[in-house]
């Protein structure tokens, strides 16, 4: 798994988004068809690349080019005195702009999936970029203030890292840190956002989540980590080679609006950083919580 997003939540939001620009996309078919069918008119002909259009912006390139067939098909079908008399160069030529623009479209609508991709994703882990987690974070504090549910906060640090640079080079330290990153993406849960915010450094959020839930889940992500057994610059390491040190805080979810979404997520974060460098002060390759009074929503 590479990015990782805020659950079952998002994806129905995905889900639901597509249902709907469906049913628009068959409605818009089916009434061009009625009115071309109707009239036989060349200006209705060519509403028929707007659902093709829509298709691919809000469904994909393959809804496009689907959308692209099913409208040179009911062209077709509306317009079938005509077509028994042959094929004019107009007609093929509207024929090919139904191919063209959906094809074209669908090619627009896959870069603009790749541009969104590559500006919300860190290069290196796949995991949620920091501009991309701020805005994850905002929207699952406000889902906790609706829900009344908790929100965890763990902020992770890879040991050791700078020995490993030392002792085998930046291109060994990288590759560490990917398998870290990658790590962590198989084993949260759907309900976590995690990015990488700096050279070896993470940040995970979990909605409802508690604290004991949010110890026993770090504790399994810093056991995982622990078993790994990784490949670096082609070589295989020991298990026991990579460890992380992470720093829990945790939001008693509230109806309080008093405190901005980001200022709740930055006393998150700044808590969770504090109970990690506790972690790694006592030895490191653990699990430590923000013991201070505990942040609210409120």
């Amino acid at each position: 798994m590479r990015l990782t997003t805020t659950g079952s939540h998002i994806v129905w939001s995905w889900g639901l988004q597509r249902a709907w620009v469906t049913v628009a996309v068959v409605t818009a078919l089916w009434t061009i068809f009625e009115v071309d069918r109707r009239t036989g008119s060349a200006p209705v002909q060519h509403l028929y690349y707007l659902p093709i259009v829509v298709a691919s912006l809000g469904v994909g390139r393959f809804a496009g080019v689907a959308t692209s067939l099913l409208a040179i098909l009911l062209y077709h079908l509306a317009n079938l005195a005509h077509f028994t008399g042959g094929y004019t160069e107009a007609d093929v030529v509207q024929t090919m702009l139904f191919v063209v623009v959906g094809i074209v479209t669908a090619k627009l609508s896959e870069d603009a999936r790749r541009l969104r991709q590559l500006a919300t994703t860190d290069d290196l882990t796949g995991l949620h970029n920091l501009r991309s987690f701020e805005a994850r974070l905002a929207a699952m504090v406000r889902a906790s203030r609706k829900a009344g549910a908790p929100l965890a906060m763990f902020v992770i640090d890879v040991d050791r890292l700078k020995s490993i640079n030392d002792a085998h080079g930046h291109l060994a330290g990288s590759e560490a840190v990917r398998f870290v990153g990658h790590t962590l993406a198989s084993h949260l849960p759907p309900d976590a956002v995690a990015c990488r915010y700096g050279g070896d450094e993470f940040a995970v959020a979990v909605s409802n989540c508690a604290e004991a839930r949010a110890r026993l889940l770090a504790e399994e992500l810093r056991k995982s980590v622990l078993a790994l057994a990784p490949v670096l610059i082609g070589r295989t390491f020991p298990h026991g080679t990579l460890s992380i040190s992470i720093g829990i805080a945790c939001l008693e979810a509230s109806a309080g609006e008093s405190v901005s979404e980001v200022a709740v997520g930055k006393l998150l974060f700044a808590s969770a950083d504090d109970a990690l460098y506790v972690a790694k002060r006592r030895g490191r390759n653990r699990v430590d919580a923000f013991e201070h009074a505990r942040p609210s929503l409120t």
